[in-house]
């Protein structure tokens, strides 16, 4: 129904916002990959939407890009996944990396994912297969290589959270080595 807002910042809530779209304020549910991206209150802002009806509320979800809704929109599909829990994931984690975590079948990286348990995140594997893999991941980026996916594992395992792991990854020469690449990615990690 509703696709789509374009209009002015007013409040900034983690996490929800609320948009003036020519005098009307929709209060609208992102995920913090979004909300990291929004510019200052006052500010114009566009947003893409997913509007839910439950029987006890009308509800908006809103976006920075398609990649994020479309990934939303395929979580709320999952059996057990409400909007509130495919929120969480895509706050835990950005499309990139869910996309990756499904192509690889990577269970351990959705269960860091607060709220998501060992038996969740196996269903999200089995149901996203081919729905939300490499070709999701690929509209954000080029797939990561066996090297590159070494190296992001190392850093996982290593105690480093997703998102620092990813921007490690981002910093090293696109064709480096394993242990070249993950002595790098620490170096840069302790600055």
């Amino acid at each position: 129904m509703i696709g789509k807002l374009t209009g002015t910042l007013l409040e900034k809530n983690p996490p929800e916002v609320l948009l003036d779209c020519h005098g009307v304020g929709y209060e609208v549910n992102v995920p913090m990959s979004t909300f990291y991206n929004l510019p200052a209150v006052g500010e114009r802002v566009s947003l893409l939407t997913q509007f839910i009806v439950r029987e006890d509320a009308q509800l908006l979800y809103g976006f920075a890009t398609a990649p994020e809704r479309q990934a939303f929109r395929e979580l709320i599909k999952i059996s057990g996944v409400g909007p509130r829990t495919a929120l969480s994931i895509l706050s835990g984690m950005g499309v990139a990396d869910l996309a990756q975590a499904i192509t690889l079948q990577e269970a351990g990286r959705l269960v860091k994912v607060p709220g998501i348990g060992k038996k969740t995140a196996e269903r999200l594997l089995l149901e996203l297969k081919g729905k939300l893999g490499a070709d999701m991941g690929a509209a954000h980026g080029p797939a990561a290589s066996d090297a590159q996916a070494d190296i992001l594992q190392a850093l996982l395992a290593l105690g480093y959270n997703d998102k620092e792991a990813a921007a490690a990854l981002k910093a090293l020469p696109p064709e480096v080595g394993v242990s070249d690449g993950i002595k790098l990615a620490l170096k840069a990690l302790a600055r």
